[in-house]
């Protein structure tokens, strides 16, 4: 599987505040890659580095060594034009989806505007409205409602169908699902599986939850103190891990049986970890 997105040996350090402070360092050597349509799920603690690696790629965070190749070039310090020819092939879907949507626009005016940036505008940009709100399970109408009007599933729905409007192929979904109920979350994994299946596109899905990165990931790459410390077959990562952070990780998902709980969570007290 050939590599569409390649990061090798990543650092981001964000300036101090103050004269003569040192920056803090966010990522240490972080390598990863993405192959064409797999997804890689990226998960952590909060306050890991996993959305910081997310935003770095997305040029929204300083990078200070090594680099990023989208698509075999090399986008680790893309200026604003680079970037805005990127938002054809990278797009992201955020955590929150009622913030990420301008709640003074309709579903419409949110799925036109990318298309209107890249030049499609009248029949063709309807058509493609269309097509996209079919795509992500949305009745033709929604287009005329605004994101208020909408569960927050609805709204990850439409968050969705704008990061597939320039038929992009990779995009970052940054805690897209952690804000849903379980049910909801079921539904909005499946719909990016099916999203996947038709479309070849690929995911970098930031996610706090094993279990979320085990039902949509390929692999798996886990993250601490902005550090991979472990990285593999998505199987072998979040069912049977290695290292010590991501036991923890794994004894801290609940499960249903109370007896199975305390169990975990015993054995994650006995797990010599810092």
């Amino acid at each position: 599987m050939s590599a569409l997105l390649e990061v090798t040996n990543l650092d981001v350090t964000y300036p101090a505040k103050g004269f003569g402070k040192e920056g803090f360092k966010a990522l240490h050597s972080i390598s990863i890659n993405v192959g064409k349509g797999e997804t890689l799920g990226l998960v952590g603690e909060s306050g890991s580095g996993k959305t910081t690696l997310g935003r770095a790629i997305l040029g929204l965070a300083p990078v200070s060594a090594g680099t990023i190749h989208f698509d075999g070039k090399d986008i680790s310090h893309a200026g604003r034009n680079q970037r805005r020819l990127l938002s054809r092939d990278l797009q992201v879907v955020f955590q929150d989806p009622y913030t990420s949507l301008n709640p003074s626009m309709d579903v419409g005016q949110i799925l036109a505007e990318p298309l209107q940036i890249q030049g499609m505008e009248g029949a063709a940009a309807r058509a493609r409205i269309a097509e996209l709100l079919d795509q992500v399970g949305l009745p033709m109408d929604a287009s005329d409602r605004r994101p208020r009007e909408f569960s927050g599933g609805q709204r990850q729905r439409v968050a969705i169908a704008r990061a597939l409007a320039l038929s992009p192929k990779l995009i970052v979904c940054d805690e897209p699902v952690s804000a849903l109920d379980l049910t909801t979350q079921a539904r909005i994994l499946d719909l990016f599986l099916q999203i996947q299946r038709d479309t070849g596109v690929s995911y970098l899905f930031v996610s706090h939850d094993l279990d979320v990165v085990r039902h949509i990931s390929h692999r798996v790459a886990v993250m601490y103190k902005g550090e991979i410390v472990e990285q593999g077959d998505s199987q072998l990562v979040t069912v049977n891990p290695q290292h010590p952070y991501t036991q923890r990780l794994l004894m801290a998902s609940p499960v249903p049986d109370p007896d199975r709980q305390a169990a975990r969570r015993e054995q994650r007290k006995q797990l010599a970890w810092t």
